[in-house]
């Protein structure tokens, strides 16, 4: 592939072939401090950890950054810009494009791979915070929570995966299998607050969506990716799915979702409720993902909408049923 290739391109396969690709509002939008993130290999957690506060926070209100992808991710490329891709994302749906989540990414993040490889009947998930990914008895990459590999076959302690680098493998214990058939499996409501929970402390990440860091709808994006539920990448449109929740009538893993004016204006912030009063969340730049009681805060104030994305009940592996929760009597 050419580094200077200009046109469109619609039907050919591409997937991150980086542990972490950050996808960029435009080309410029790069800035020389973000060098670290735009090469391949691609150092997202030196990046993250060498970013000051005001760098930190321009991502943000400087509009640099749209959201990121894992190592395999697919897209479709729909132009080439020198040394950039224009690139859709299927799995972030986004009302920006009906396909899916639109930005540039480095083209040198970007592998095309034949689909015929890439279709396997199993899937491995990441488990892990972070796993190692050997290719070649030789390198390594560190895969982050949620990657998604084709599984080319299982081995005990280690399995082999197809990579955009060709065959790999992964220590089991940081994966697990699912049929690609009938996807992720579902879980309920105490799961995606478990998640949540997990990555209490870690930094607050504008437009992330790996273990490096998160934003607040990347968070809630990824609890429901965890527990088998694929919902809308920005909170503007998780809004707009799920099942509406009364707001007295709310269960932990439920959505919560806050607007300016004292919840009658834009949503600009989304939360997952973890019970008794309170949410898990990740707040803004500076701050990490935290669980906070709402009562007294600004967000008992602009709390607008709740939506349920999970299923209150489900079958699981040994055929006994989770109970379900009881709504919470006491909202805040």
């Amino acid at each position: 592939m050419s580094q200077q290739m200009y046109g469109k391109i619609t039907n050919e396969l591409y997937v991150t072939c980086v542990s972490v690709a950050t996808v960029w509002t435009e080309p410029l939008c790069a800035r020389r401090i973000d060098a670290l993130a735009i090469h391949n290999p691609a150092h997202v957690d030196q990046w993250v950890k060498q970013l000051d506060y005001t760098e930190k926070l321009a991502l943000c209100v400087e509009n640099r950054i749209q959201t990121q992808l894992l190592y395999g991710e697919q897209v479709l490329v729909t132009e080439w810009a020198g040394d950039w891709a224009h690139v859709i994302i299927p799995t972030q749906p986004s009302h920006k494009d009906r396909r899916g989540y639109p930005g540039w990414v480095p083209a040198c993040q970007l592998k095309q791979i034949s689909n015929q490889d890439w279709l396997q009947p199993i899937g491995a998930i990441v488990r892990s915070p972070f796993a190692p990914l050997t290719i070649h008895n030789e390198s390594s990459i560190h895969l982050s929570y949620l990657t998604i590999l084709p599984v080319k076959r299982h081995h005990g302690s280690t399995t082999s995966v197809v990579t955009p680098h060709g065959n790999g493998y992964v220590n089991t214990q940081d994966i697990e299998l699912f049929s690609n058939a009938d996807g992720i499996p579902h879980s309920n409501g105490e799961s995606i607050v478990a998640v949540a929970k997990s990555y209490i402390g870690l930094d607050y990440l504008w437009g992330g969506m790996s273990a490096y860091g998160y934003d607040c709808s990347g968070l809630a994006y990824a609890t429901h990716k965890a527990n088998g539920y694929q919902i809308a990448r920005d909170a503007g449109d998780q809004v707009k799915g799920g099942i509406k929740v009364p707001l007295d009538r709310i269960l932990p893993g439920d959505l919560l979702f806050f607007a300016y004016e004292n919840g009658r204006g834009r949503i600009h912030h989304v939360g997952i409720y973890s019970g008794n009063g309170e949410m898990l969340h990740a707040p803004q730049t500076g701050k990490g993902i935290e669980q906070i009681r709402l009562a007294n805060t600004m967000y008992e104030t602009e709390l607008c909408a709740a939506r349920r994305y999970w299923q209150e009940e489900e079958t699981i592996e040994n055929g006994k049923s989770n109970s379900r929760s009881k709504p919470s009597e006491e909202i805040f």
